[in-house]
């Protein structure tokens, strides 16, 4: 079992875990107590949620060599990070909805995330790696005019908090490696992004251990790994596909 879904059945929040193109539901949290019922259902039916609802929504900034070098930006000496509302999040073929015209124009930004497994506070280097359950694709949408607006204070939380704005899925893969790995984000079906997820300057136990140190992190806690180039906005209408080999593609229509 090392796909997790979550998805609308009966009425309620279900998780499940994908065995080829069905769905083994199970009772619980995957991460802690997982109880298979015995039902499989055909994935391709399936309205399918955020694969977890995180109680916290850590985002990275400046996390990629290749921007930091191309936009003059300091190599971070720690990790560089914002909050997002935990309401922004939904999963894979959810619609975004279009910000009011006010608000501005809205970026995608293809991400790896990290879900986190177990409780972590303060943990020690080498304890980091364990409290990842795994990864998924995400979106990490800015309103890049709110964030600033004011010039007295950067608005990263409300910029990045906008209902649809924390997009995630369509799982969460608990044996993938990304170390080798490379990110697509399609707009509309042109290509975007591409970026290896080795470029980054603190790798996801890193990024671990290192938010821990600051907060306590929970189980389904999700840690966005920051983007790279190709961030632009993007039009009412627009499909975007985050795409992470080996990991899966995460697919929304904006407006």
């Amino acid at each position: 079992m090392t796909q997790w879904v979550r998805f609308t059945h009966g009425g309620k929040a279900c998780h499940g875990s994908v065995q080829g193109d069905s769905v083994a539901v199970h009772d619980g949290l995957p991460w802690v107590d997982a109880r298979p019922t015995g039902e499989l259902l055909p994935l391709a039916d399936l309205p399918l949620l955020a694969p977890c609802a995180p109680g916290k929504i850590i985002g990275l900034w400046n996390n990629f060599r290749a921007a930091a070098d191309k936009n003059g930006w300091a190599h971070p000496a720690e990790p560089l990070y914002f909050l997002k509302a935990p309401d922004s999040a939904i999963g894979h073929g959810q619609a975004i909805a279009a910000v009011a015209p006010e608000v501005g124009r809205v970026a995608y930004e293809g991400e790896l995330a990290i879900v986190i497994g177990r409780a972590a506070h303060r943990l020690a280097q080498e304890d980091a790696a364990a409290c990842i359950f795994g990864y998924t694709c995400a979106n990490d949408l800015t309103a890049m005019e709110v964030l600033n607006r004011d010039p007295s204070f950067p608005q990263w939380t409300r910029s990045k908090s906008f209902p649809g704005f924390g997009a995630f899925g369509p799982w969460i893969d608990t044996t993938f490696d990304p170390a080798g790995a490379s990110l697509r984000t399609l707009v509309g079906g042109r290509e975007r992004q591409n970026y290896p997820l080795a470029d980054m300057f603190f790798a996801p136990a890193d990024l671990v251990w290192r938010l821990s140190q600051d907060m306590a992190l929970a189980p389904g806690d999700l840690i966005l790994c920051g983007t790279s180039l190709g961030v632009l906005p993007m039009k009412p209408g627009t499909t975007v596909e985050v795409v992470i080999d080996g990991l899966g593609t995460l697919s929304n229509r904006y407006g």
